[in-house]
């Protein structure tokens, strides 16, 4: 059995937890390290996204992984590829925001698991609409997901963070401060001059529909932009929240 961990790459305390559970599930771990341009909006610059090849091999290796693979476009995409569509739940939120999004994350991992085949794959939950269209849509692969992973501060851990200056580091700290008082959020958002907002929602998990008085598995999303650096995060909201 095989189990796969896809990432971009930049890889951090996140990514670690990902191959180490993936190591608790089988002893061969596939890390593999792709920017996908497919899920880049015209609005976005792949370019800037972080690439460190050489740490990633070392982060990757000494957490467990037993193969690091970076395939080049032509090994993902020999032909010009079909988009596989995300459906209504991709055009919500981060998809509302960065059309065709979802639908080149789907593709990529299509692709990766039609040339790895693994039997299990592990995603974070860190980037749950992203997490919860793939659960829906590969019913024949197992996948595993993993607590977003935290710093002291509460941020969660990113390979966009790195982009952030201290200040703009200070600022995203208002993203957990708010998560941890769901019925406030907005309103604690607001007091962050250096956050602009995209949304903040509290959905039904199960449904990515927003949520309702009666609905039991709630989670609270948000996600905006500190001095051009996306950033967003989620949270169980506690049923008496």
């Amino acid at each position: 059995m095989t189990v796969l961990v896809p990432t971009m790459g930049a890889l951090h305390k996140g990514h670690q937890a990902l191959i180490k559970r993936a190591r608790e599930l089988d002893k061969e771990v596939v890390v593999s390290i792709f920017v996908n341009p497919l899920q880049f909006t015209e609005a976005e610059d792949i370019e800037k996204y972080p690439r460190t090849p050489e740490t990633d091999i070392q982060i990757a290796t000494l957490a467990g992984a037993t193969e690091v693979w970076f395939p080049n476009y032509e090994e993902i995409y020999p032909n010009q590829p079909v988009q596989i569509s995300a459906g209504a739940v991709g055009d919500l939120y981060e998809g509302a925001s960065r059309p065709g999004h979802f639908s080149g994350v789907l593709t990529v991992v299509n692709r990766l698991f039609e040339i790895v085949k693994p039997s299990v794959a592990v995603f974070g939950e860190k980037d749950f609409q992203q997490l919860w269209l793939i659960k829906n849509h590969f019913k024949k692969i197992e996948i595993t997901a993993v607590p977003t992973v935290r710093e002291f501060d509460g941020l969660a851990l990113s390979s966009r963070n790195i982009r952030l200056t201290e200040s703009d580091r200070v600022a995203a700290s208002i993203i957990s401060k708010a998560l941890k008082e769901p019925s406030r959020m907005h309103e604690i958002l607001a007091t962050e001059p250096a956050f602009k907002l995209d949304y903040a929602e509290i959905i039904d998990e199960k449904t990515f529909q927003l949520a309702s008085a009666t609905t039991q598995t709630k989670r609270a999303i948000i996600a905006g932009w500190i001095n051009g650096v996306r950033l967003l995060d989620n949270a169980v909201v506690e049923s008496n929240s």
